[in-house]
């Protein structure tokens, strides 16, 4: 089979990732979508793609593809070691490779999350009007499955664009310690003032047991009487307080509807950050209005509009 690239070995967690499967929460499915959108967009934008064309989201590491298209692509997100024949390559830029050529991605130093997107996108199929991979559902990608040895992801020759590069001083830098914003919900009401207050002072640590569904928090209790709720629909970042007291942030693979109380929600812009942050590492947190997040949000879109890719031909 021609036209794409082969999957030689999968990495640790690979899986096909668009914008997300939207208008489908009714039916029980999820949004998905990359956990990183920040990451996913700019490996799109250096390769001259639409935001939301089909890439690869690669958690941890250890992919290796060999190409069977000449063709650019970029890298974006984690800091995984990248060698194109055995070559060292940098990320954050589009590189150029033809038919034969074998690409393979390191394991992350920095970072949890890296997006390899191609020109004009992996052509997969959509599943209810998304290629985004769900395992839990089994839908989107190949199957609903993470990559595999031997898969084949077609894509088209397409090597007549410029390479591009994002420069050092625009891309993200990945720490140990994330400030997530956060805008209360009306929820937040069953929480006492103390203990809201307890909340934005404390420091949490991520756990292991963190995934694309939920992000789960070690730390100081938030002290809650539960009360029976019915459950709701809830949206990306949303902030769950279990029984344990014990915070839950959302993520992209989120259950479509929730009945522990929340808190209030992260902000969007702020969801790449904590995808990226490895297990514990730390997680504090600070309350902002809607107004103020509102224009945080349209301040960040108006820069990544402004900033203009070099070309590195």
């Amino acid at each position: 089979m021609k036209g794409g690239f082969r999957v030689n070995r999968p990495g640790v967690l690979t899986l096909l990732q668009d914008a997300g499967r939207f208008g489908h929460n009714r039916f029980g499915l999820t949004t998905g979508g990359p956990a990183d959108p920040l990451a996913f967009n700019w490996a799109n934008r250096l390769c001259g793609n639409d935001r939301g064309i089909t890439a690869l989201e690669v958690t941890i590491g250890g992919l290796e593809l060999e190409c069977q298209a000449d063709t650019i692509f970029a890298l974006c997100g984690a800091d995984m070691p990248l060698t194109i024949n055995g070559q060292p390559k940098e990320s954050w830029r589009s590189q150029r490779v033809k038919s034969g050529d074998r690409v393979a991605l390191g394991y992350a130093r920095r970072g949890m999350r890296a997006y390899l997107a191609v020109a004009d996108g992996f052509n997969i199929p959509a599943t209810f009007g998304s290629t985004a991979t769900v395992v839990r559902e089994g839908v989107g990608g190949l199957s609903g499955n993470p990559l595999q040895a031997g898969d084949h992801l077609p894509c088209a020759d397409t090597s007549s664009r410029q390479c591009l590069s994002l420069a050092r001083g625009y891309r993200p830098v990945y720490g140990g310690r994330v400030i997530l914003r956060v805008v209360s919900g009306y929820q937040s009401e069953l929480i006492t003032n103390d203990q809201q207050q307890h909340f934005f002072a404390s420091e949490y640590r991520l756990l292991s047991q963190s995934d694309r569904m939920a992000c789960r928090l070690a730390g100081p209790p938030i002290d809650i009487d539960i009360p029976d709720l019915l459950s709701e629909g809830v949206c990306l970042g949303a902030i769950q307080i279990p029984p344990d007291g014990l915070p839950i942030i959302l993520m992209h693979d989120r259950q479509t509807i929730g009945g522990y109380p929340k808190l209030g929600s992260v902000m969007s812009l702020d969801m790449s950050q904590l995808a990226q942050l490895k297990p514990g590492g730390l997680v504090s947190f600070k309350s902002v209005t809607m107004a103020e997040a509102r224009h945080i949000r349209l301040a960040a879109d108006s820069m990544y509009r402004q900033i203009n890719p070099e070309v590195c031909d």
